[in-house]
């Protein structure tokens, strides 16, 4: 091994021998790999702004709400050497927590974040560091979320989750856009807002804010889930600025509908959306889907992530189909692999979600901000 084959590793930031037999793993090409601070070091900034597979999950931003929200220490792993132009780099956080066990994840709360490599071969070199650093530090697993299926022959990783991913190319013209969406479910339902006179703001003031969480309490205790800390949101809108974009839509002054989108480079990412069942018959959902598709149309968006959806939710698919969108597999991947998997299904199981229907809103909301930290 050379001398210059060093790894700074992110929890003792000191340089450590790569060759060392910490976990009877080590290089065979002898790559030298590095952790650097996203948060502070300019060099990923450069790095998301110029790579193809980039998105808005990559950026400071979404890191920054990370950290403030719920405490994760991001750190990338980079073959660049220190002072030198990042040519890649994989995000990831440490998730802590005495629940659901302590683990690597490549982001928390992304529907995905594919690993910024270029260089022919590195994926089996980060991946050797990946493994050696779970063994360890005694990781339950280090799970990587990227946008395209990796190849199966990858000894060190397993297939974990799969869920459906769809997306819209929204270069066509608006009236084929329009021409598209499913003409019961959708377009007349977008005309049934416009005739009901349904008004509309977008933005990120914190009124737009306030109506959007109020909505989205509403709809995952209808959903009989927690919702997300109140705060997620505020840190998203304060770290992201004008990435980030809240639309709502009223009746008679009242919120009834809203979506929060996230936006980088030529892409829109749906993230949120929430609504008071009470007004369904009056489109407002519909109407927004499609003031976000208008609008980022004439931004210079060329194509809008709506986002995954899980395998058996058979309605929130075919909502999604309707709009005119392709989709496909999106599937994680995770080292070792689990016998049981930890995710969401663990509060959503009968018992759980009969013990969250009986909780007021307030306390629905404390259950959120307690619990949303330990499943990253």
């Amino acid at each position: 091994m050379r001398q210059a084959d060093i790894l700074l590793d992110p929890e003792l930031e000191t340089p450590t021998p790569l060759g060392v037999a910490r976990s009877g793993v080590r290089l065979e090409n002898s790559v030298s790999l590095y952790s650097i601070d996203p948060l502070f070091d300019g060099r990923w900034d450069e790095l998301v702004a110029r790579h193809s597979n980039a998105s808005v999950f990559h950026e400071r931003g979404w890191l920054e709400a990370l950290r403030r929200t719920y405490g994760y220490a991001p750190f990338v792993l980079t073959s660049s050497p220190p002072g030198e132009p990042l040519t890649d780099g994989i995000a990831l956080c440490r998730v802590s927590s005495w629940l659901t066990g302590t683990r690597l994840v490549s982001l928390p709360f992304a529907d995905h974040c594919a690993p910024l490599l270029t260089r022919e071969g590195a994926r089996g070199e980060f991946l050797t560091w990946l493994q050696a650093e779970c063994e360890r530090h005694h990781y339950k697993y280090v799970e990587l979320r990227p946008l395209h299926p990796w190849a199966q022959a990858e000894e060190m990783l397993r297939p974990s989750q799969s869920y459906c991913f769809h997306e819209l190319d929204v270069r066509p013209a608006e009236g084929q856009l329009f021409d598209r969406l499913h003409k019961d479910s959708i377009q007349r339902k977008i005309q049934r807002a416009e005739r009901e006179h349904l008004s509309y703001e977008a933005g990120r003031s914190e009124q737009l804010q306030k109506e959007f969480y109020r909505l989205l309490v509403m709809t995952r205790k209808r959903h009989v889930l927690p919702p997300q800390p109140r705060a997620w949101f505020r840190n998203l809108s304060e770290c992201l600025g004008e990435k980030l974009l809240i639309r709502v839509a009223r009746k008679n002054g009242e919120a009834i509908a809203a979506l929060l989108t996230l936006h980088h480079g030529s892409v829109t990412v749906y993230k949120y959306g929430c609504s008071d069942e009470r007004f369904h018959n009056l489109g407002a959902m519909p109407l927004l889907f499609w003031r976000m598709i208008q609008e980022s149309k004439a931004s210079g968006t060329e194509r809008i992530d709506f986002g995954r959806s899980d395998l058996d939710n058979e309605g929130l698919i075919a909502f999604k189909n309707k709009w005119g969108t392709t989709s496909r597999t999106l599937t994680y991947y995770r080292y070792p692999e689990l016998k049981q998997q930890l995710n969401s299904s663990k509060w959503d199981s009968r018992p759980v979600r009969q013990f969250f229907a009986w909780l007021p809103d307030s306390v629905l909301s404390a259950a959120g901000k307690v619990l949303y930290r330990h499943i990253g």
